[in-house]
């Protein structure tokens, strides 16, 4: 049963220096949580909120 339709969201790698800096193997490793709000990199400690990936925001220039 599908939910929703499904999205891919696609920003620069580099906005995110602890995911630029984090083996791909840890990158693979995440967890969605919030009910899908938000994403969680549990062995690099880094979390993103879905919102601000969808506004395009620039991590760097925050």
């Amino acid at each position: 049963m599908i939910l929703g339709s499904l999205r891919i969201i696609s920003v620069p790698l580099i906005w995110f220096p602890l995911l630029h800096a984090a083996q791909p193997e840890q990158r693979e490793k995440y967890e969605i949580g919030g009910g899908g709000i938000s994403l969680h990199w549990p062995e690099i400690d880094e979390d993103l909120a879905v919102a601000n990936l969808l506004s395009g925001a620039d991590q760097q220039a925050a």
